[in-house]
């Protein structure tokens, strides 16, 4: 199996969104005022896209949006590997500052990336949230 990342068209991050965050939810729901000025990256499993986020650059800081990974491969570690990617393209951009608004429950999931929670949380959608951040050093 041959797993690539890659810059994709925010049509196909919207697609992997859908499926996964807000199926019930009408299409245009998932899309985002500033998809168009984001970076949108794939996790590809030889031709099949499996996992999606944005990245939206302001200044000297990025934040990644709309992380999905298709359900039934989750846990295998290609949210990871995203993620992962996705830091090390914040590092090599030069910016100081990486961000998320993380869902409560999958605050430890981002710890393992050195993200560390903020004292700001918010509910949207009957859900808890919290920013968390990573400072990058160069």
């Amino acid at each position: 199996m041959k797993t690539t990342i890659t810059t994709i068209d925010k049509e196909k991050a919207w697609e992997v969104r859908h499926k996964v965050m807000w199926p019930d939810k009408d299409f245009d729901y998932i899309k985002l005022e500033d998809d168009d000025i984001g970076i949108h990256y794939g996790l590809f499993e030889e031709d099949k896209l499996i996992s999606v986020i944005s990245l939206f650059i302001n200044h000297d800081e990025a934040q990644f949006r709309k992380f999905a990974t298709l359900q039934h491969e989750q846990s295998k570690g290609y949210g990871s590997l995203l993620l992962d990617f996705v830091i090390n393209e914040a590092k090599n951009q030069g910016l100081n500052r990486i961000w998320c608004n993380a869902r409560e429950n999958k605050m430890d999931f981002y710890k393992k990336f050195g993200l560390k929670e903020t004292n700001h949380r918010f509910t949207k959608g009957g859900k808890y949230y919290v920013i968390m951040e990573k400072v990058i050093e160069c």
